[in-house]
């Protein structure tokens, strides 16, 4: 019998390398995250199925009929390839991971509420789109929306706190 309470306080003081070898562990195949965050809720939940018991066979149930009976849609919505649909490829990208393990995937979007104004900027293979201009680095943008020098992944909470020196 594990106390779980202490196990989910020495699980959020692992690193992320930590974490993907406990997943490894408890799941028994390897994480493809690498959200820290993501990580331990997925362990702690894990860790407390395996202590207290998974769902109830009656919530199972219920969760299939929900599924059952949600509307799913079927045709895609009027002028998503627009307006007579043609003129629409697919597009495809290779994809290279960036060393910089800070840097989430291509096409994700970073959002930050910065004096009132929401700034958003979508993470590019080589480089980031903000208000549909490309940018080198984080940085540069963070730059652009403050006025004065930030750093980007800062900006964006891009960094791990590794505690208060």
């Amino acid at each position: 019998m594990i106390d779980i309470d202490r196990e989910v306080a020495r699980l959020k003081a692992m690193s992320v390398g930590e974490l993907r070898e406990r997943y490894q562990e408890v799941f028994g195949e390897p994480s493809r995250s690498r959200n820290k965050a993501f990580l331990w809720k997925r362990i702690a939940w894990r860790l407390q199925e395996l202590e207290e018991g998974g769902l109830s066979e009656r919530a199972r149930q219920r969760a299939r009929e929900l599924a059952r009976d949600a509307d799913l849609r079927i045709r895609s919505p009027k002028g998503a390839f627009g307006p007579s649909g043609e003129g629409c490829h697919t597009a495809v990208h290779s994809f290279s991971p960036s060393d910089d393990r800070r840097l989430p995937p291509p096409g994700t979007i970073l959002t930050r509420e910065y004096q009132g104004k929401n700034v958003r900027v979508t993470v590019l293979e080589n480089g980031f789109e903000y208000e549909d201009k490309v940018y080198r680095s984080l940085t540069a943008i963070a730059n652009v929306v403050t006025g004065s020098h930030w750093n980007g992944f800062g900006f964006f909470g891009l960094v791990e706190n590794r505690g208060k020196r």
